[in-house]
């Protein structure tokens, strides 16, 4: 494994045999291994898993987030020979070996993290053909990178589906699909919400013409700034007045719309074990992140924009990066809002589900 910088580890082959190139970041979650490689966030990337000991309780068929895995490598110190989980119906090596992922095991993944984190996150060749680190190290250089790169359509359904209510329907959301998990339109459904999951590509004629009592935008990858055509459609929602909800991407998305920046992190927020504090209440919650670009928002105070008065609701106790954002109108009444993190809760933690309670909240108008 080499990268970009000239940083060479070696290990030994660890699921599909071959050659890949990524951005290399670190996760820091202790469990949940599954849901992170079939997250879509995760697509062109290399994951560095910094626990130790990956792949002791196999792969199940109930806990997948997509149809498939996402990353584009997978780095652990340490995989398991032998899974022992009751659900576990293959091992973790199994499946990256069939779905063609290039992995490498035996690496000091404590050393390589401290160098992403000194270094900032980059690009990274792992190979299982080439011997010669010079070679490998000029392909790794002229691989692409993550700014500017739009990724959304590439993760994103070809065609709409529908995930029914559960119970009584009480609201119909169209949810744009920028890299969505499984998971979200089942959260979404278990309270009566009834999902219309659209392609990334979708227009704002196709959002309005599912009706929808709200909109949502999920997580994704990529550079939001080189995302354009969805900023457009959630301008044109806003001006509408549809009350909207978007996490991680969508958060980033929703910044833009409001006419903020957004930059790159040196190495980002990865894992299930990051402390945020949702200001408009003053608790700490315990969340997932997966995301390497952040808003460039002021922490106090509000923002005046064509859509109202915006302010950051959620700060990252780590680094004070911006972890959500608030949009309120004339009279002062919340209409949209965003997290940067997964209150999904795959894998866990469950502290943010209430936001989706809050989205409940205000397309019935009680926020």
């Amino acid at each position: 494994m080499v990268l970009e910088d000239g940083r060479t580890f070696r290990g030994e082959s660890f699921g599909a045999e071959g050659e890949t190139f990524g951005e290399a970041v670190f996760s820091t979650g202790m469990s949940g291994y599954q849901e992170t490689l079939t997250d879509p966030s995760y697509h062109r990337q290399i994951v560095v898993m910094t626990a130790p000991h990956v792949g002791n309780t196999g792969m199940n068929d109930e806990d997948l987030e997509s149809s498939r895995i996402w990353v584009a490598g997978y780095v652990v110190r340490d995989p398991a020979r032998v899974p022992s989980n009751w659900r576990s119906v293959r091992t973790l090596s199994d499946d990256l070996r069939e779905q063609g992922v290039v992995g490498i095991s035996g690496v000091d993944t404590r050393a390589l993290t401290r160098h992403l984190r000194e270094r900032g996150a980059m690009r990274v060749g792992i190979s299982t053909t080439e011997t010669d680190p010079e070679r490998l190290l000029a392909r790794v250089r002229e691989s692409a990178e993550m700014t500017g790169a739009d990724l959304s359509a590439a993760v994103s359904t070809p065609e709409a589906y529908v995930v029914p209510a559960q119970g009584t329907r009480r609201f119909t959301v169209a949810a744009l699909d920028l890299g969505i998990k499984a998971n979200t339109p089942r959260m979404l459904s278990e309270r009566g919400i009834e999902v219309h999951v659209l392609p990334a590509t979708a227009t704002l004629e196709g959002v309005q013409a599912v009706a929808p009592d709200g909109l949502f935008f999920s997580n994704g990858p990529g550079d939001p700034a080189a995302t354009t055509r969805q900023v457009e459609l959630l301008q044109g929602a806003l001006g509408a007045g549809i009350p909207y909800f978007g996490i991680c991407f969508g958060n980033q998305l929703f910044g833009r719309a409001l006419g903020f920046d957004t930059y790159k992190l040196k190495y980002g927020h990865r894992g299930i074990n990051q402390p945020v504090m949702d200001r408009t209440t003053g608790k700490v919650e315990v969340t997932a992140h997966n995301h390497g670009f952040a808003v460039d928002a002021p922490l106090e105070g509000s923002t005046a924009t064509e859509f109202g008065e915006a302010t950051v609701s959620h700060v990252c106790l780590n680094d004070d990066v911006v972890e959500g954002l608030e949009l309120r109108g004339p009279d002062g009444a919340l209409t949209a809002f965003s997290v940067q993190y997964h209150p999904e809760a795959a894998a866990g933690p469950h502290d943010a589900a209430y936001l989706f309670d809050r989205f409940t909240d205000l397309m019935g108008g009680t926020l």
